[in-house]
């Protein structure tokens, strides 16, 4: 258990607000207790980390609140076995609780300072089943899949079309469709032989997907 006694509070109001939503796994709440979240927002208070809002964080973005957090990953029904891509790492903090609920995961991030940052949290908590890559991941990671999940933490306009080659067969995949100014709908696409089957989860504003790697962070 990594959830300090000053932090108790808040993040028990966060598994009451989650069991409101129907939310509430014994392994997700356990992964999410394991995970210490103030190692992955330097500068914020733990009780400030577990709330719904969004936190920045270095090479100004900013990472969505915990309560959308757990609402996507609890969607993507991780089980020991999967192979798990993420699309947007941030703090790192969304990877090193799946990677407790899945085989491997595989998170990219076109941030160095961010990816590397991610790396060195990962390995001081010895998760040995998450790999960084520091890569454009707009339409993925071709060369790798194909994944069970894929999570994309930034919008896309339209059905993200070229991410269902990389798709197993009955994959799950979550992503933000929507203008990039303005609300957004969080759908979970399933992979039915070459198509989606889309149910929408949750709204969000998220930025939209950027091509290409920073040039300068």
């Amino acid at each position: 258990m990594n959830i300090g006694p000053d932090d108790r509070e808040a993040f028990a109001a966060f598994l009451l607000r989650m069991r409101g939503k129907g939310i509430g796994s014994q392994p997700l709440v356990a992964a999410f207790e394991a995970t210490p979240r103030r190692d992955f927002l330097p500068g914020i208070s733990q009780p400030a980390a577990w709330s719904d809002g969004m936190a920045p964080i270095e090479c100004g973005e900013a990472i969505e609140g915990v309560d959308l957090q757990a609402t996507v990953i609890s969607a993507l029904e991780l089980g020991n076995g999967n192979r798990v891509l993420e699309v947007g790492t941030g703090s790192g903090f969304t990877a090193a609780v799946m990677a407790r609920l899945a085989g491997r995961v595989v998170t990219v991030e076109r941030y160095k300072a961010l990816a590397e940052q991610a790396r060195q949290r990962y390995e001081r908590l010895g998760l040995t089943n998450v790999v960084v890559r520091h890569a454009d991941g707009g339409t993925g990671l071709p060369g790798e899949g194909p994944f069970d999940r894929i999570i994309v933490w930034a919008a896309f306009e339209g059905l993200p079309r070229p991410f269902v080659d990389q798709l197993s067969s009955g994959g799950i995949m979550i992503s933000p469709i929507g203008p990039a100014e303005g609300e957004q709908v969080l759908a979970k696409l399933t992979k039915v032989g070459s198509r989606f089957e889309r149910v929408d989860i949750a709204t969000a504003r998220l930025q939209p997907i950027a091509k290409g790697i920073a040039q300068v962070l």
